[in-house]
């Protein structure tokens, strides 16, 4: 899976080709006043769609760092039944608006040992039910150092697609990016019951940038 990405999403160049040809056709057929909401419509695809490089916070602690998987806001903080692998865990939510960078990112070194994609409602990505209603794509990686991390993509009120790229058997590096999901929507992270979280419910975090729980300790299984 290649992880270099220019500042523009791979995703969105349909988007942005078809929104530009209507821009332009708009502009020449009609003039500017009309072509000024396709305009607009080209704004919103390049912002929506950015993709910018990211710095990776933690790697000089070894194992122990688990980083944010998207940008957003933290919506949740609690503890819950990990339906996926059958546990109690604690949840850390990250919910995306459509002004958020919408690309996905490892929240830790591992391997992807099986992924689940459930079909479902589309609700408004930033209440608690959508975890278990809306359509989601979960992903459980199995820490280098033996921990169990779930991450939950989910779809919302807008979002119709969610990309995840990984199979069983791939390797992630903490912070690469391995998915993307369209207009709005989050993120569910799962993890062991002993994690420190180091986020606070409202906090804006960033993907692979912000430190969302460190690990009090590593398991070598």
């Amino acid at each position: 899976m290649d992880d270099t990405h220019p500042l523009f999403a791979r995703e969105g160049w349909p988007f942005l080709l078809i929104a530009l040809l209507m821009a332009a056709l708009m502009q020449w057929g009609l003039g500017p006043l009309w072509a000024f909401p396709f305009w607009l419509a080209v704004f919103f695809v390049l912002q929506f769609f950015r993709d910018p490089p990211r710095s990776v916070v933690g790697l000089g602690d070894g194992l122990r760092s688990v980083v944010s998987p998207a940008d957003g806001r933290v919506v949740a903080i609690e503890e819950c039944e990990d339906n996926y692998l059958n546990r109690r865990a604690l949840k850390v939510s990250v919910f995306m608006n459509v002004f958020n960078v919408h690309s996905n990112r490892s929240p830790i070194d591992g391997e992807v040992r099986q992924v689940w994609r459930s079909p479902g409602k589309f609700v408004n990505a930033a209440l608690d039910k959508a975890s278990s209603e809306n359509e989601r794509c979960a992903m459980h990686l199995k820490g280098t150092d033996g921990q169990d991390v779930t991450c939950v993509q989910v779809a919302g009120l807008i979002a119709r697609r969610i990309l995840n790229y990984t199979e069983p058997g791939m390797k992630l590096a903490r912070g690469q990016r391995y998915g993307f999901i369209r207009f709005g929507s989050r993120v569910d992270v799962y993890l062991p019951l002993d994690a420190d979280v180091r986020v606070s419910l409202g906090d804006k975090v960033y993907a692979a940038s912000t430190l969302l729980a460190e690990f009090s300790r590593v398991p070598h299984a």
